[in-house]
């Protein structure tokens, strides 16, 4: 068997937060690091590997002698830096642009502190890894990865060490850890006894990783020595003490099986616990990604210099996706902290918004008229969008008022009920026509003797119709009977919809090994159904429905122009060990359920398994009566959980479990715990039906409307350089989705990124109107493209890595 060898990985798993706080967290890791620096002082053999940039700048800045006596070891070769990312996350609910983020910051504090960065992508413990992450580890450097969950049981994989391709073709070599990432000396044995069997006729080399885990700890004195003694024996293959790096050296010239897939289920209830971390985590790469934008166009345009607190919003929410963290899987004053830093993250965020989009729109040129209130609407998204607008206006008492825009075209828009209960206030609606990550200017004429007339979107306390939809509820269910799509002449729903189940969910907060939740426990009853808005802009059919002592409100918005209906929800759940699903059954046959992930998509099937996701959800086919092809799309701001059915598509909006319950632990009956989900929240989805192909309906485009809205802000009359309407980037193909606009690392220039989502090769044109160059691009079907541009209009631009290198 010495012909056969294992490479002994000593490491220590750091949950940074999970029982315990970050504070005792920080110990941890320093109680850790010092064990290690100790094991390799008594063992020139010993060799430790550690991920996570985030703890060893705990460690420089809480105690820098320990810091510079890691740097000699990792100088050494001993101590080996893995995983190249800030932390450990979840890696199904952060966006896709916060994987490239970890990566950045990560790898760049590599490089700084020590010369050198990871070679090997590393999330042993993390909950599921979505199938997009090869291509995200390669251009961040990673052409390796470990992971250990899920394990065989929840997904068969053809070995442990396979190439994991995602869907524009980029592959990392990938290996499953066998058994578990930490062990006691007794478990160290047991496990690479069990792993004999593998290598007496399988492969030369495996990998079994060492050390006290979890709550840290990392290899110990008897590990190490056992280790020694199974060398020794002759019986045993050869005991290596090793970096992870040097077995996927002696591994990657042999030839190993392909997966193109995601690499899912485990924990299949951490998509949706914890309603309120995921919230923030999305309210927070918003803000960061926003702030970006605006502020990457005021430093180009010379009007403020770029923020450099962004930096630490990143790090603050970067750590927050932490596994444990944003799965929701943590004890309940780790989230008091965890709201802190994303807070923090997301004021920082807003604040630099704000500051950027005033020094823009003070700039506009806005001639003297005081009959009229000028509006700046500012949009944030690289694409050209029709966005709904709404906002508080002092003095807006009665419907005497026009909107127009810059050119004097009248705008239709209406009063709605102000968030303030005074008189003389309400809010202004009006769906305001944008360009590209831009701005435009509308005037607001109030005290009119005489007011536009227009013809408002019809409604009743049970229909909805514009030109495109008659949407019908059922008062005595509360539930949509009804979606018929006037143009294509058909029904969307095979029967009554946007039914609101409650299912019983008795498992831990993880739902270790279960893949289905379909228990019905009964469907929310009508308290009532009626009309509360009907106007130009929009009209809207409230339904307050019950169950037990739980509620939930949803307002069904029709807009006269937009192509969706609207739903604003609010929850306020009392219903313990309890999941809501929310219920769409479609008419179609032959049905293809997609599913968005960060930077892509996936096709899934309808077996009702628990299924991560981004913003939408599509079930596309043959509709059961017209034989033709259509789909429906359900998009949300906040909500990463999802079913598909026979024919139903559903999104799960919560599960009410127990506070870090882990199993098998039983709650007893006399106790009192605390419950996720108990009290109010709120999200916003949107029906979106479709004829043909759901590619072409730019779905990752609506879904990241509804995370973030369209900006408004009352000016007032001055001079300026800018025009009253101006776009300053975008890109002429509908089939790229641009995400990034950010100030490059180096501070010489301005990074853009955007991604391919159809999978076509496309030929576009950049237009990056604030720094005045058009750049033409070639997009791979489903690539992620990252472009670095000098802000010295006379040096030439170039696609880059993640890293921007």
């Amino acid at each position: 068997m010495k012909d056969k060898t294992l490479y002994m990985i000593g490491n220590a798993h750091l949950d940074v937060v999970w029982l315990w706080n970050w504070q005792e967290g920080l110990q941890e890791v320093k109680a850790t690091f010092q064990s290690a620096l100790d094991r390799m002082n008594e063992d020139p053999d010993f060799i430790f590997s550690c991920s996570s940039a985030s703890y060893y700048e705990w460690v420089e800045l809480n105690c820098p002698k320990m810091f510079e006596q890691i740097k000699v070891r990792v100088a050494e070769g001993r101590w080996e830096l893995v995983g190249g990312w800030w932390t450990q996350p979840d890696c199904n609910i952060p966006c896709g642009e916060s994987f490239v983020r970890q990566g950045l910051y990560g790898q760049n504090y590599f490089l700084e502190k020590f010369g050198k960065t990871a070679m090997v992508g590393y999330n042993v413990d993390s909950f599921g890894h979505n199938g997009m992450l090869p291509q995200i580890l390669k251009k961040s450097g990673l052409d390796r990865y470990v992971f250990m969950r899920p394990m065989p049981l929840e997904k068969g994989l053809p070995g442990r060490v396979f190439n994991w391709r995602s869907a524009d073709g980029s592959e990392v070599l990938t290996y499953r850890i066998p058994y578990e990432y930490c062990s006691g000396r007794a478990d160290l044995r047991k496990n690479a006894d069990r792993l004999l069997c593998e290598l007496k006729d399988g492969p030369a080399s495996l990998m079994l990783f060492y050390g006290v885990g979890n709550h840290g700890g990392g290899p110990t004195k008897e590990n190490i020595r056992s280790i020694h003694e199974m060398n020794d024996d002759p019986t045993l293959p050869t005991f290596k003490m090793s970096r992870v790096d040097s077995f996927f050296k002696d591994v990657e010239n042999n030839i190993f099986p392909t997966v193109t897939d995601d690499l899912q289920h485990h924990a299949s209830g951490c998509y949706s616990v914890n309603s309120a971390v995921k919230r923030d985590n999305m309210t927070a790469e918003q803000a960061l990604m926003t702030a970006e934008r605006w502020s990457t166009i005021t430093t180009a345009i010379g009007a403020l210099g770029y923020p450099a607190d962004l930096t630490l919003g990143w790090k603050n929410t970067l750590f927050n996706q932490f596994h444990d963290i944003l799965a929701g899987t943590s004890i309940h004053t780790a989230y008091r902290d965890s709201g802190y830093a994303y807070g923090e993250a997301i004021s920082i965020g807003e604040r630099n918004i704000n500051n950027a989009i005033q020094a823009i729109t003070w700039d506009i040129d806005i001639p003297m008229d005081t009959a009229m209130r000028p509006i700046v609407v500012c949009n944030a998204h690289m694409w050209e969008a029709s966005l709904p607008v709404e906002l508080e206006v002092r003095g807006l008492k009665d419907d005497c008022f026009r909107l127009e825009d810059s050119e004097g075209n009248i705008i239709p828009a209406q009063r709605v009920t102000s968030e303030a209960t005074v008189n003389g206030q309400s809010r202004l609606l009006f769906v305001a026509k944008l360009p590209s990550l831009g701005y435009a200017t509308f005037k607001l004429f109030m005290g009119l003797e005489a007011a536009p007339a227009y013809v408002p979107v019809r409604v009743t306390d049970t229909t909805l119709e514009n030109d495109r939809y008659k949407v019908t509820f059922n008062p005595a269910t509360g539930n949509m009977s009804s979606l018929w799509d006037k143009v294509a002449e058909l029904e969307v729903l095979r029967r009554e919809g946007a039914r609101l189940c409650v299912i019983e969910d008795k498992t831990d907060t993880w739902s270790h090994n279960v893949f289905k939740f379909d228990k019905l426990l009964g469907e929310m009853k009508p308290v009532y159904v009626r009309k509360i808005e009907e106007g130009a802009v929009r009209s809207t059919i409230r339904v307050r429905s019950k169950y037990g002592e739980s509620y939930v409100t949803q307002d069904f918005r029709l807009y006269a122009t937009l192509p969706s209906i609207e739903v604003k929800t609010t929850i306020d759940w009392r219903e313990e060990q309890t999941m809501l699903k929310l219920k769409y059954p479609v008419c179609f046959n032959f049905r293809r359920p997609t599913i968005e992930i960060p930077y892509g998509h996936i096709e899934k099937s309808g077996n009702g398994e628990e299924e991560a996701g981004q913003g939408f959800i599509d079930m596309q086919g043959e509709h059961f009566k017209a034989g033709k092809m259509y789909g429906l799309a359900l998009l949300n701001d906040s909500k990463f959980s999802y079913s598909m059915e026979i024919d139903e598509m559903c999104i799960t909006l919560l599960k009410n479990s127990v506070f870090a319950h882990h199993d098998p632990k039983e709650l007893e009956p006399t106790e009192e715990y605390r419950f996720l989900e108990r009290g109010v929240q709120e999200l916003t989805y949107a029906i979106l039906p479709h004829t043909g192909n759901w590619k072409d309906c730019g779905l990752s485009k609506r879904a990241q409307e509804l995370k973030r809205r369209a900006i408004p802000i009352i000016e007032t009359y001055h001079s300026g350089s800018q025009p009253q309407v101006r776009s300053f980037a975008s890109i002429d193909h509908s089939e790229i989705t641009l995400t990034v606009l950010k100030q490059s690392e180096n501070g010489l220039g301005v990074i853009v990124r955007g991604y391919e989502t159809t999978g076509n090769t496309v030929n576009a044109v950049l237009d990056l109107g604030l720094l005045g160059r058009t750049i033409p691009l070639q997009f791979a079907p489903y690539e992620i493209k990252t472009v670095y541009v000098p802000y010295d209009i006379a040096k030439p631009y170039a696609e880059t890595d993640m890293l921007e290198r």
